[in-house]
């Protein structure tokens, strides 16, 4: 059954558009887009504007109405809801047996510009209004008690066509007015996460969005670690992964590309070795640095470790697992790295650390200097004014992160060289639906992005003001991320 059979269309709500906050004459403001929302209905939205200091802008924005109900979906084997056809037909049959009438419902999952649409199924079960989930609930339970896993689900959340609503934030830079710079922070230690608000409120800042995937697959004492690159103030605290799209600061400039990155230690007798990784738990006979923003002890896995001083000189060589001096990094190797170390890092030689990152659209290198910071990215989402969605190279082609709606937090740079920054709330049933990866791609087009790229969102979605967390985090609270982006003076 296809989806508009289960909710139908309606006509387009009227939309009301409140005043904007009028901008003191002397400040210099970017342009709001004009044109008419771009998903749902695609009406006019309503929004309020705020000037937040010279050349910044925030908008408040709102559209679409709800009109989306509830169903009941059927888990899968798996423990996913959708497979292949015939998997769906066998679990279609297990929910007639069990006295409840089930529909296989094709979908497709949208092409990504590196990844073809894949075609999938669903089973799901009846349809209710918005105001009657309780009955879609025990719809569930019912088929659950019988043997047949199955969930109630909100018809917004899959990521087909939906009239919305959606709430916005979104953040406009102007570089004509604005004066300040732009940054990454990792807060008080590569592992350790914290808020958005705390680590804007460390700096200072004007305003704030959360950063770039973070590692919840960790140590529990290293969940804060970012999954990608990550550079603060000219500091690689973390490698790229090849091709992944990031966004990099300089200043008040800001741009999006594909990045590589390469670390080598070259011993003092010639000797070199690659570096696999920065600031994360090594695997066998991995060689891995270590800065004095890591927060915690090194591993102590039976490896070798020299310690660096400011100059590369070793001052110490020690069997792994110990703190990182300040003013110091750590080489720390395990297995046949472990013994490369013992053999081509002995005390008092120079041990030096080469750092290259390559910008992969241009090939050439990001001199990392300290008005330099680099946040990783998720997905690319624009790319020179088209949308371009990179969900395979950037690690998110899965149904969930390209099809279904989540909040969004985004960012991107306009042509004239300005910076855009959006959070999308979403998992709000009746309040705000959140937006998929090619919706999220249409709002930043229709902002005025050229370039743009998806950050982390979900439960980490937040944007901070003055102070203030502005959006609604749909955790019901802020949540501790890995990094964030910061607005400083």
């Amino acid at each position: 059954m296809s989806r508009r059979a289960f909710i139908g269309l309606a006509a387009a709500a009227a939309l009301t558009v409140t005043s904007a906050v009028p901008v003191v004459a002397q400040e210099v403001s970017a342009p709001f887009p004009s044109a008419r929302f771009p998903l749902g209905e695609r009406g006019i939205p309503a929004k309020t504007q705020k000037s937040v200091t010279s050349g910044i802008d925030l908008y408040t924005v709102s559209t679409g109405t709800a009109k989306d109900g509830y169903t009941v979906t059927v888990l899968m084997p798996s423990g996913r809801d959708y497979g292949m056809r015939e998997t769906a037909e066998a679990k279609a049959a297990e929910v007639e047996a069990a006295g409840q009438t089930a529909s296989v419902q094709k979908v497709i999952r949208p092409a990504a510009a590196d990844d073809p649409a894949e075609e999938i199924y669903m089973v799901r079960v009846g349809l209710w209004p918005f105001k009657d989930k309780a009955k879609a609930e025990e719809a569930a339970k019912a088929l659950t008690d019988a043997g047949v896993k199955a969930r109630a689900d909100y018809l917004g959340d899959d990521g087909l066509k939906t009239t919305g609503p959606w709430e916005m934030q979104v953040l406009t830079i102007d570089p004509r007015g604005f004066r300040g710079s732009y940054a990454a922070s990792l807060g008080v230690s590569v592992g350790k996460r914290e808020t958005t608000s705390s680590m804007a409120k460390a700096q200072n800042a004007i305003a704030a969005v959360n950063g770039g995937f973070f590692n919840i697959h960790t140590s529990p004492a290293l969940r804060g670690e970012p999954l990608g690159i990550s550079v603060v103030r000219g500091r690689m605290l973390s490698e790229a992964v090849p091709g992944r799209s990031a966004l990099v600061l300089k200043g008040r400039t800001a741009r999006v590309t594909e990045l590589k990155s390469t670390v080598v230690a070259v011993s003092q007798d010639g000797n070199r070795l690659d570096v696999n990784g920065v600031n994360r738990l090594p695997v066998a006979d991995e060689l891995v640095l270590y800065t004095e923003e890591y927060g915690v002890k090194t591993p102590a896995d039976g490896g070798a470790e020299a310690v660096l001083d400011a100059t590369g000189k070793v001052t110490a060589l020690r069997q792994a697992g110990g703190a990182v001096p300040a003013g110091s990094r750590v080489l720390h190797g395990s297995g046949t790295a472990g013994e490369w170390l013992w053999e081509h890092a002995w005390e008092n030689w120079n041990v030096n650390i080469d750092t290259k990152v390559i910008d992969e659209r241009t090939g050439r290198r990001v001199v990392l200097t300290p008005d330099v910071s680099i946040i990783g990215g998720g997905v690319g989402l624009v790319r020179n004014g088209r949308i371009r969605v990179t969900a395979k190279r950037d690690g998110h082609d899965s149904v969930n992160m390209i099809l279904r709606r989540h909040p969004r937090t985004l960012a991107g740079v306009t042509r004239s060289g300005g910076l855009i920054l959006a959070t999308v709330d979403g998992r709000k049933p009746g309040i705000t639906v959140g937006a998929n990866m090619i919706e999220a791609a249409q709002l930043m087009k229709w902002l005025g992005a050229v370039q743009a790229i998806n950050l982390d969102g979900g439960g980490s979605t937040a944007m901070v003001v003055g102070g203030k967390v502005v959006n609604k985090p749909s955790d019901g609270g802020e949540r501790a991320v890995g990094d964030a982006l910061l607005i400083l003076p």
